[in-house]
């Protein structure tokens, strides 16, 4: 077995090498994502606190698909340095194999994995709640027409008035209270009637309550109210289910899964998320495996170059495999946990199978 102040010596290196990736890319991030938000506020008056809490209330949920890339980039780098300075070849001279010291990789990518799934997937949840409700707060200031965005949260509803599609930007005390909300309202023949649009709604008994709310009825034309109530049969357990997001905390999918299947809307994306998060270990450990078997090449043998981009190329096929897998799963096409599974698997067993050929022939 490989000693532990060997196993140790790897492992920090490597580790260290992922943080630097991780930490730089996350950097750059947020420099590109303060002046897209400095460019999109404009003339609002918005100071730079407000931006930066944004930029940091994005930075999780920007960089939690950039961790398999660091694993694999930070593996290279860290397998060709060692290989570059010889120590892997004293390492093997003392009868340590290949499998020995890409152990300490392994361990430490199913460590973040597990890590990611547990701690940072659910902070990234968390900010990017948050994130939303500033951002809704932001680009609703304005007076005038309120600007329509596809993007959001989007209710059906069906009342005593007929029909309503409500859309909102963010939702806040569990979805009883909406913000940059758009309604459109149709007639009992399932025409539209009504568009209205709001800076607020709170659900209240039996009626969203709008307010600053924009009526533009068909036929009568724009109206305005400083309160104005839209009828529902919604009750707040019922809309805190349909508001879910699509970024949900990994503890709260379960949850999720069952509410969604209660009120009769697609759980899949959901059973997909949570299979895709219980695999990420797997794909974090794959993508080390994939790192070792282009960068364990001894120097003087030649071909380095090709080997980089070789395992460049595989670890970005197998990202694209993953997504790919996920849509046919969120699709229906394919069951959400071969849809999750099936590349981290795939992913591994070539890097083993590529290990296996090269090192014990």
């Amino acid at each position: 077995m490989i000693g532990r102040t060997l196993g140790f010596y790897f492992g920090r290196r490597f580790f260290s090498s992922v943080l630097g990736i991780y930490v730089g890319c996350a950097f750059l991030i947020m420099l590109v994502d303060f002046l897209e938000l400095s460019r999109r506020v404009g003339e609002r008056d918005v100071d730079s606190t407000t931006l930066l809490k944004l930029v940091i209330y994005h930075i999780p949920f920007y960089t939690e698909q950039l961790l398999p890339f660091a694993v694999l980039f930070a593996g290279i780098g860290t397998f060709l340095t060692l290989s570059r300075r010889l120590e892997l070849v004293v390492a093997r001279a003392a009868g340590i194999s290949a499998w020995q010291f890409i152990a300490p990789a392994c361990l430490i990518a199913l460590v973040l994995g597990v890590l990611s799934t547990t701690l940072y997937n659910p902070l990234s949840a968390e900010f990017k709640d948050r994130s939303s409700q500033i951002e809704a707060e932001i680009f609703n200031r304005e007076t005038g027409m309120f600007a329509s965005s596809s993007a959001g949260f989007w209710i059906r509803q069906q009342s005593v008035d007929g029909q309503a599609i409500i859309q909102a930007a963010a939702k806040q005390d569990g979805g009883r209270q909406l913000s940059g909300v758009t309604v459109f309202v149709f007639g009992r023949d399932g025409k539209l009637s009504e568009r209205i649009e709001a800076r607020t709604a709170r659900l209240g008994a039996g009626a969203w309550e709008l307010s600053d709310a924009r009526v533009l009825t068909v036929g009568l034309g724009l109206d305005h109210y400083d309160t104005f109530l839209v009828a529902t049969n919604l009750t707040p357990d019922q809309v805190q289910e349909t508001l879910q997001s699509d970024i949900v905390s990994f503890w709260d999918l379960p949850q999720a899964i069952e509410a969604a299947t209660r009120v009769g809307f697609g759980a899949e994306r959901y059973r997909l998320q949570y299979q895709s998060l219980l695999a990420r270990p797997l794909l974090l450990l794959a993508m080390v495996l994939i790192a070792a078997s282009v960068s364990l090449r001894v120097f003087r043998f030649g071909g380095i170059g090709e080997a980089i981009l070789g395992g460049v190329a595989a670890g970005f096929l197998l990202y694209v495999a993953t997504k790919l897998a996920e849509d046919l799963g969120e699709a229906g096409v394919v069951h959400p946990i071969l849809a999750a599974w099936f590349p981290a698997v795939v992913g591994a067993l070539m890097g083993v199978l590529i290990l296996l050929h090269r090192e014990d022939g």
